[in-house]
């Protein structure tokens, strides 16, 4: 399969941008005779990825289904990375790959969504629904088959996400587009892309605390724990996919192919001590020692979800990325870069406060 047309959504965002950063530097020979193209909102994005040689493709929005669908008609491999939260952009892009499929003559596509483990956590404060066991349940992408999970997790609880990988797995398996799902937790580090290069998750932590002027958790003891991959890393485990794909080889898709990312854990009380030594080290804050809030209060940073502040900052999603790891995934980078970062990521959180 080289010489293949790749589409790639997001790459104006932080781990969109990293991804096709990364591809682009690729030494594996069937991802360096393959053309990249990407859909961007601004003409001046897509000067900037013209110049670089991508051929870029403005377009409205993610809501413009027949225009995702006739890109996406146009290659032969998507990686969607601009939103996990919209289950109708998803499913446009796949049928437009089945499309193409169609009208090649069967010629093998591939899809790869973009998505999170916040889909698999509990509810420690609402009680809303509790893991069991509550506090050592670890998830197993080669054990478990966590599409059914979702399914059984989505009848009790919708959460756009969630519903938008169902939507990947069942559309793809439906018009026979091999699908891919990388659900990841805690992505950090500075991007590589051309656009943004900031997080997400920590930085928003970050903000609030230069705001409140203390570090916090939320709930009631910061017990919830999830995991955490440096950007590289995740990069290379696309980069790694894609190549496999790439080379014809037989990769988990489909209903088994729901992918974790792991590379280590966290609480999150750990994490507000940690964003409040960066700051008090720094001279932002007056105290290092993190404080309680509760998700009430937090859910108003989130614009009042808080069924997103809960599952996404206070909650339980341990995942065990064996099936990458099987397939020769490797992270790279350790508990200590992940514990470095943190007073880099508030130094520039600072900065852009202060400009």
């Amino acid at each position: 399969m080289s010489g293949q047309k790749i589409l790639l959504t997001g790459v104006t965002g932080f781990m969109g941008g990293s991804f096709l950063t990364q591809l682009l530097a690729s030494s594996n020979p069937d991802i360096k005779k393959s053309s990249f193209s990407a859909l961007v909102r601004k003409q001046e994005q897509a000067d900037i990825l013209k110049a670089k040689g991508i051929n870029a493709i403005v377009f409205n929005d993610l809501d413009d289904s027949e225009a995702l669908k006739q890109a996406a008609s146009e290659h032969d491999i998507v990686i969607h990375s601009a939103n996990g939260f919209h289950a109708a952009s998803a499913k446009a892009l796949i049928e437009g790959l089945a499309e193409r499929k169609k009208t090649t003559g069967g010629k093998p596509v591939f899809y790869i969504q973009t998505s999170g483990t916040s889909n698999l956590a509990d509810h420690p404060i609402t009680k809303r629904y509790i893991h069991s066991p509550p506090t050592t349940r670890v998830f197993s992408d080669a054990t478990e088959n966590i599409h059914q999970y979702l399914l059984d997790r989505e009848t009790a609880e919708a959460y756009p996400q969630r519903t938008t990988d169902i939507t990947v797995t069942t559309t793809g398996l439906a018009l026979d587009v091999p699908t891919l799902i990388i659900m990841s937790a805690t992505v950090y580090g500075r991007g590589t892309g051309l656009f943004n290069t900031a997080s997400i998750q920590v930085p928003i932590l970050t903000k609030t605390a230069i705001a409140r002027g203390q570090a916090f958790y939320v709930g009631p003891n910061g017990a919830g724990e999830w995991d955490h991959v440096h950007i590289e890393d995740l990069a290379a485990l696309y980069e790694l996919l894609l190549g496999k794909v790439l080379a014809g080889e037989k990769v988990p898709t489909g209903e088994k192919g729901l992918y974790f990312s792991a590379a280590g854990k966290h609480s999150f009380k750990a994490v507000a001590e940690a964003v409040g030594k960066a700051g008090y080290e720094l001279g932002a804050l007056k105290t290092a020692e993190p404080v309680s809030v509760a998700l009430e209060e937090f859910a108003e940073v989130l614009g009042g979800n808080a069924q997103l502040a809960e599952l996404g900052f206070a909650s339980r999603a341990v995942t065990d990325a064996a099936l990458a790891r099987s397939l020769g995934w490797v992270p790279k980078k350790s508990d200590a870069d992940w514990w470095a970062s943190f007073k880099e990521e508030f130094a520039a959180v600072l900065a852009q406060t202060k400009a």
